[in-house]
């Protein structure tokens, strides 16, 4: 008989919110697609085969919160095939690197050479992510331009998928939320949904350090819209989605939600435990999810180097990747599934890719990762210090980008680290 297939990955629990799948199965591969998923599949139809039994075979997950451009935008770019494919990751969406100044730069020197695809959310500011949390003055206003990023946006619709802004006290403190209002009017002219970050990232202006951050939250949320995205829910830092006043979520966050918008977990330096219990206790459920990796945070400088701990807010913050966030989630008492959701299915629709993303279907080019779902004790940290032991960790073994394999040998992929309860 000759082989008809590349490969079978064999006896792998098949996992696709998407579609609804849940069940152990064989999947068929040839020529970068998807061919054949069945309950069995004979070994001799396929060139190679591959016993995933005991692991998680799910869609290529897709990490909607990335900073890769790398070399261009300072330390906080990092290589994307580490934070994709070497990470399990077939997807990655730079989140507000590129601007309409910089985009082509983006496609041809990041997007065109990397093993992962990659996408972006372009910024609404000029200049793009060029370490602006060292340079609020670079992100106001007058460094804006909508006809140049509408044009931007249109002509590189294949990358390009949102808009990305910031919405913090240091930024309103200076500007109000004039750059916000001028994000929506980009991404409403060019098709594409707004992203905002939530949670300070600046001090205030001296002549105007007293911003209420309760205020902002509520001036800002009439402006978004169905299909726009509110990131950081779980930040510990004012201006997120836990009133300062109340220490309750905003109710101007319930309206949102119910108009279609949609909460992002950018995890990053913004994730607190204390908080996440918080907002998911309250009946708010993560939409999609993001690792916010970044060259800030994923460095971690020794005690005695205080002059980078001085330029670095973000130094000696532990090491996660996506798969460690996802397991984070499972510790809130998300279902796997959902969890899983989350970095396929609907970011997949979020950037309006789902006939090409997110599912495991016959037809479709053969994204696919493949997991481990280890049962133990291990132990998690937070941005605030506070540890916690999970009895569920999730790492990635490999992916296949279109039908290439990748396995999970990324330096950024955190050790399995078991810890006794």
């Amino acid at each position: 008989m000759n082989p008809v297939f590349d490969l079978i990955l064999h006896a792998g629990t098949v996992i696709d919110p998407m579609t609804n799948r849940h069940e152990v199965c064989d999947i068929a591969i040839a020529d970068g697609r998807i061919k054949a998923i069945a309950p069995t599949l004979d070994p001799a139809l396929a060139r190679e085969n591959t016993d995933v039994s005991g692991k998680i075979v799910t869609a290529g997950m897709i990490d909607t919160h990335g900073h890769i451009y790398e070399h261009v935008t300072g330390r906080f770019g990092l290589n994307p095939d580490l934070v994709g494919v070497y990470s399990g990751v077939t997807t990655i969406i730079d989140q507000g690197g590129p601007s309409c100044m910089t985009i082509g730069g983006f496609r041809n020197f990041i997007a065109a050479p990397a093993r992962t695809r990659v996408l972006a959310f372009l910024s609404a500011y000029l200049v793009g992510g060029l370490e602006g949390h060292l340079y609020p003055e670079l992100y106001g206003p007058a460094q804006t331009n909508v006809a140049h990023s509408v044009r931007a946006a249109r002509e590189n619709a294949d990358l390009v998928r949102g808009v990305k802004g910031h919405a913090e006290l240091g930024g309103v403190s200076r500007w109000g939320l004039d750059v916000m209002r001028i994000g929506k009017q980009i991404a409403r002219e060019a098709g594409i949904p707004l992203y905002i970050h939530l949670g300070q990232l600046w001090p205030t202006a001296e002549d105007n350090p007293d911003i209420d951050a309760d205020e902002l939250v509520r001036e800002l949320l009439p402006i978004m819209e169905e299909g726009d995205v509110l990131a950081h829910p779980f930040t510990r830092h004012p201006g997120g989605f836990i009133s300062v006043e109340t220490g309750e979520v905003h109710p101007v966050i319930w309206a949102a939600l119910e108009r279609g918008v949609t909460v992002d977990v950018g995890h990053g330096s913004h994730f607190s435990f204390d908080m996440a219990r918080k907002v998911m206790d309250a009946g708010i459920v993560p939409y999609t999810l993001g690792a916010d990796m970044h060259g800030y945070n994923v460095k971690v400088p020794s005690a005695t180097d205080t002059a980078d701990r001085k330029l670095n807010p973000f130094a000696g913050v532990a090491p996660f990747n996506l798969t460690h966030a996802m397991s984070k989630l499972l510790y809130l008492g998300m279902p796997l599934d959902q969890v899983l959701a989350t970095v396929t299915a609907n970011p997949a629709r979020m950037i309006r890719m789902e006939d090409t993303l997110g599912s495991l279907q016959v037809g479709r080019e053969a994204d696919i990762s493949v997991l481990t779902l280890h049962k133990g004790h291990f132990g998690m940290i937070d941005n605030s210090g506070v540890s916690v032991t999970a009895s569920e960790m999730i790492t990635p073994d490999f992916c296949l980008r279109a039908g290439v394999r990748y396995d999970a040998t990324s330096p950024l992929v955190p050790p399995l680290d078991l810890q006794a309860a």
